[in-house]
C-alpha cells in the first residue's frame, strides 16, 4: 500500500469560475454530443433501471434528443418486445434504441437479438467494469458485432479501467462507481472515488472515446461541473425517477402520489430477479411523482445552457477548453445553497 494519501473531489466540493461571455442568449449554446455517429441534442442519457427505462422513458428522451437504456432485469424475450415498441413509437425512426446486457449468463445470446431487432446501441451494465469477465464480454462481442453497433461499457473509477475498456472494445465508458443516490456500494465495500475525480482522471486518456457520467449528478449545476471535467455525456436516474414515463404503478398515500424507485443491487430488485439475493449495495425507496419528463429535462437543459453561457462558451468543447475550477470550504457549500437568516 502506498503510503501517499490522494485526494477526491465531488461535485459538491468546486465550482466553476465565471468568465467573459458574450453570449446573448441561452439559445446561442448548443449542447450536442455524439456516440459513435449517433449525434444527440441533449447530452443526457436515461439510466438502464427497472424502474426508469423502459419503452415510455425510451420514446420521450428521443423526443427531446436524449437517450434512454432499455433495462436488462426481464426475459430475452420481453426485452426485445420492449425495443420493438419502443422502434414502433419513435417520431422519428432514425433514432437510435439502446438496450443493457451483462457478462454473464446468457448476454451473448441477448445481444445478438438485441441487434437483431433493431437495437443500434449496447450497454455492458455491470457495478465493476474493470473485470476479467467484462474484458472477455466486450472481446466476444466485439468478433460478433464488429462496428455494427455502438458499445458502451462500464462502470469504472480510474483512469487505467478507462482505458483497458476502450482497448478491450468499448466505444464509450460509463465512469464513476458507487455515487448514485440509492447506490450503497462504498458504504458496502469501502470502494469507489469521488465523481468529479472520476472524470477528470478519465479525461487524461489518449483514447478519445466518450465519457459517461455516471452517478452523483443531483441537479444542472452538477451536470455543467462533469461536462465541463471532461464528460461528453451524462447519466441520470433519481433525477428522472417518478416521472410519467418511469415503469410502475401510482402509489396513492395521505402525503401524495409515489412511484418505486430502487437500485438494482438492492434487496427488493434482486429478489424479483433474480429469487435470491448476494452482496446488497443499493437500497429501494419511494419518490413523489414529478410529472411529464418533458418538464424535468427542459428544467435541466435551460440550467445546462446557462452554465455554459457563464464560462462564455457555446458548446461543450468549448466548456472543456475554457473551463477554470475553484474549491469550495464547507462554508463555501453553505453560502452557494438558497439559505436564509435564522
Amino acid at each position: 500500500m502506498s503510503n501517499k494519501m490522494r485526494e477526491g473531489l465531488a461535485y459538491s466540493d468546486v465550482l466553476l469560475v465565471p468568465q467573459y461571455s458574450d453570449i446573448k442568449s441561452r439559445n446561442e449554446v448548443k449542447l450536442a454530443s455524439n456516440l459513435s455517429d449517433n449525434q444527440f441534442r441533449l447530452p443526457i442519457i436515461a439510466s438502464p433501471m427497472d424502474t426508469v427505462s423502459e419503452k415510455d422513458m425510451v420514446v420521450a428522451m428521443a423526443d427531446e434528443g436524449g437517450l434512454s437504456i432499455i433495462h436488462r432485469y426481464n426475459t430475452i424475450e420481453e426485452q426485445i418486445k420492449i425495443v420493438e415498441s419502443s422502434r414502433a413509437s419513435l417520431v422519428n425512426p432514425d433514432s437510435p434504441v439502446a438496450a443493457a446486457i451483462g457478462t454473464s449468463g446468457d448476454y451473448l445470446e441477448r445481444a445478438v437479438a438485441l441487434v437483431g431487432h433493431g437495437a443500434k446501441i449496447l450497454c455492458v451494465d455491470v457495478a465493476h467494469g474493470h473485470h476479467v469477465l467484462m474484458k472477455q464480454a466486450l472481446q466476444e462481442l466485439r468478433g460478433i458485432v464488429r462496428d455494427t453497433v455502438h458499445i458502451m461499457a462500464g462502470n469504472v473509477a480510474t483512469l487505467e479501467g478507462y482505458n483497458d475498456l476502450v482497448d478491450w472494445g468499448a466505444d464509450s465508458v460509463r465512469c464513476n462507481i458507487g455515487g448514485g443516490s440509492i447506490c450503497s456500494t462504498r458504504i458496502q465495500t469501502g470502494h469507489g472515488v469521488p465523481g468529479l475525480h472520476t472524470i477528470i482522471d478519465c479525461a487524461r486518456s489518449d483514447r478519445g472515446v466518450p465519457i459517461v457520467a455516471d452517478g452523483g449528478i443531483r441537479n444542472s449545476g452538477d451536470i455543467v461541473k462533469a461536462l465541463a471535467a471532461g464528460a461528453d455525456f451524462v447519466m441520470l436516474g433519481s433525477l428522472l425517477s417518478g416521472t410519467d414515463e418511469t415503469p410502475g404503478d401510482v402509489i396513492n398515500t395521505r402525503e401524495g402520489k409515489f412511484k418505486a424507485y430502487r437500485g438494482m443491487a438492492s434487496k427488493d430488485a434482486q429478489v424479483e430477479w433474480r429469487g435470491k439475493t448476494s452482496s446488497l449495495e443499493g437500497i429501494a425507496t419511494t419518490v413523489p411523482c414529478k410529472g411529464p419528463v418533458f418538464d424535468i429535462l427542459k428544467e435541466l437543459e435551460r440550467g445546462i445552457r446557462s452554465g455554459l453561457s457563464y464560462s462564455g462558451a457555446r458548446n461543450i468543447e468549448e466548456l472543456q477548453a475554457k473551463a477554470r475550477f475553484i474549491r469550495q470550504t464547507s462554508s463555501g457549500q453553505t453560502e452557494s445553497g438558497t439559505h436564509i437568516l435564522r
